[in-house]
């Protein structure tokens, strides 16, 4: 048993615990959840596009709608800090990546969050999340590693409240690449897709940098229209540990960085 699952035992032991998903009592994370979790890496929702789409939005992917124990466990984790869901979190969002189709090499480019919301969260949830979907995909046999490029290039307005047009223009400029990726093929990530507005922009920051942006994936997509292309079985894993399911733990360890399909991504020093 993982420090965290016995930590969260522990836990459960001295404090009234509900489940981060349902809420129900009795347990951090409940059975039914998991299941919900678990079926969403095995069965991926598939591709998806806002409605209206964003100028410039990437050919996107999700594992998820997000709902119930779904959402809940986005925000438990990062709101709440419940950092023993990126493992199930992480399975489900490399299935979304693995529906992309991504070539040997790609680097998972995290959304970054402000700098001042990291630090009031005490973790950065999307560069965790990143780094494990990351290992969960070499331990399907996908060579991908992360890259945490992208960085705000000025102060936006809070996005609650606004609709798509506003919230595209809000964010317009707001990302900007730190280094060169001269031919490296990426595929940006993060928890959720609303608008598309944030996709779009870093998909815009990457490309400005000279990547190849092969796609977005994202563990969950809201439901403001049906997925674009119907959910389809993963096809079987390379020979190795096995990929299904959202409760294998992953290999830990950083990522080293790679380049253009494959090759090396001279001084950058933050890909991972």
């Amino acid at each position: 048993m993982a420090v965290r699952e016995v930590f969260d035992a522990l836990l459960d032991l001295v404090l009234p615990q509900r489940c981060a998903g349902c809420g129900a009592g009795g347990s951090r994370w409940c059975r039914r959840c998991v299941a919900v979790l678990a079926s969403a890496a095995r069965v991926p929702l598939g591709r998806t596009s806002p409605d209206p789409q964003p100028p410039g939005f990437p050919v996107a992917a999700a594992a998820a709608r997000y709902e119930g124990a779904v959402r809940g466990a986005l925000l438990a984790h990062k709101e709440r800090g419940r950092l023993g869901l990126v493992r199930p979190l992480a399975a489900a969002l490399a299935a979304a990546v693995r529906t992309l189709d991504p070539p040997p090499g790609v680097l998972l480019v995290p959304v970054p969050s402000d700098p001042g919301t990291v630090r009031a969260r005490g973790h950065d949830h999307a560069r965790r999340l990143a780094r494990s979907t990351a290992r969960r995909l070499r331990r399907c046999g996908v060579a991908a590693r992360t890259a945490d490029v992208l960085v705000p290039a000025r102060v936006v307005a809070d996005q609650s409240g606004l609709d798509a047009r506003a919230r595209a223009a809000n964010l317009a400029g707001a990302l900007r690449c730190r280094r060169r990726l001269d031919g490296c093929v990426v595929v940006v990530v993060d928890d959720v897709v609303t608008s598309g507005a944030t996709l779009a922009e870093a998909a815009r920051a990457l490309a400005a940098a000279g990547g190849v942006v092969h796609g977005a994936a994202t563990v969950a997509a809201t439901s403001r229209r049906p997925p674009v292309v119907a959910s389809r079985l993963l096809r079987p894993a390379a020979p190795g540990p096995s990929c299904a399911g959202a409760g294998t733990a992953a290999r830990r360890g950083g990522d080293p960085p790679v380049g253009p399909r494959g090759g090396g991504l001279p001084s950058d020093t933050s890909a991972r």
